[in-house]
């Protein structure tokens, strides 16, 4: 099970952190990822983590402002998010791939950019 917590309301050019809490599984062995979906558009892959965090991938879009991280001890995955934009607005869903790519996901927290 995966829940995620942090979003909320924030001024452009202001800063969230979000995080996801796994309980269950084997989440040091797990690749993570956090996506995002706005009103009318589609699921959009924003960061990806490998299982020992040696791997990772940001979209073009939150590159340099974004920075993903995990602590395998304590079962979670961080999303900092910085200088954030309107056209960050989004739900924030993390996902693990536990069994096959992104088979399990967390219920999504609500980030607002305002302008």
């Amino acid at each position: 099970q995966l829940v995620e917590s942090g979003g909320g309301l924030v001024q452009a050019g202001g800063s969230l952190r979000l995080s996801c809490a796994a309980s269950g599984g084997t989440f040091s062995t797990y690749p993570m990822g956090w996506f995002r979906q706005a009103p009318g558009k589609e699921r959009e892959d924003v960061a990806r983590l490998s299982w020992n965090g040696g791997n990772n991938y940001y979209a073009d879009s939150v590159k340099g402002r974004f920075t993903i991280s995990r602590d395998n001890a304590k079962k979670t995955l961080y999303l900092q998010m910085n200088n954030l934009k309107p056209d960050d607005t989004a739900v924030y869903y993390c996902a693990a791939s536990t069994a096959t790519a992104w088979d399990s996901w967390g219920q999504g927290t609500q980030v607002t950019v305002s302008s």
